[in-house]
């Protein structure tokens, strides 16, 4: 179950999660995705994924955002807007929300270094339906793509 609008509350049993995760377009308005590492043991293995993840305790979700940006490509994320939040309950490793942003950055895919995970590069959002995306992603460039925005 996926939800935009306001986070509803969890099974009472099941602790909520929150991630802060960026569509995150290159210098040519190309989305930067990046392929998950292949081990069993992590969520959604060899698939495709943004840049973003956990909120630690005591962050708000931007500095979890620019953190984790700058953890996973070396990239100090300036701008930014907030998109949208998705409440999922079921399909995913966990229930999380996930706290969507969208950026564009001054660099292409060969130009950053990945330091987790397989592999980076850049799609134009037309390739999407093409890419094996962990648990909602997929959805939420599709989300994106009809809402309009542009960067």
């Amino acid at each position: 179950m996926v939800n935009t609008s306001a986070p509803s509350q969890p099974h009472p049993h099941l602790p909520i999660k929150h991630i802060a995760a960026a569509l995150l377009f290159d210098r040519n308005g190309r989305l930067l995705i990046y392929l998950r590492d292949d081990k069993p043991s992590i969520p959604f293995p060899n698939h495709w994924d943004f840049f973003g993840g956990h909120v630690e305790p005591g962050e708000t979700y931007e500095q979890a955002l620019v953190r984790e940006v700058k953890e996973e490509i070396g990239y100090d994320l300036l701008t930014y807007a907030h998109f949208r939040d998705y409440t999922t309950i079921s399909g995913d490793a966990y229930p999380n929300i996930k706290h969507i942003y969208y950026a564009k950055i001054d660099a292409a895919a060969d130009e950053l270094t990945l330091y987790e995970g397989q592999y980076l590069k850049s799609i134009d959002l037309s390739e999407r339906h093409g890419v094996k995306w962990a648990n909602i992603l997929g959805q939420i460039v599709d989300d994106f793509v009809t809402s309009g925005l542009h960067v």
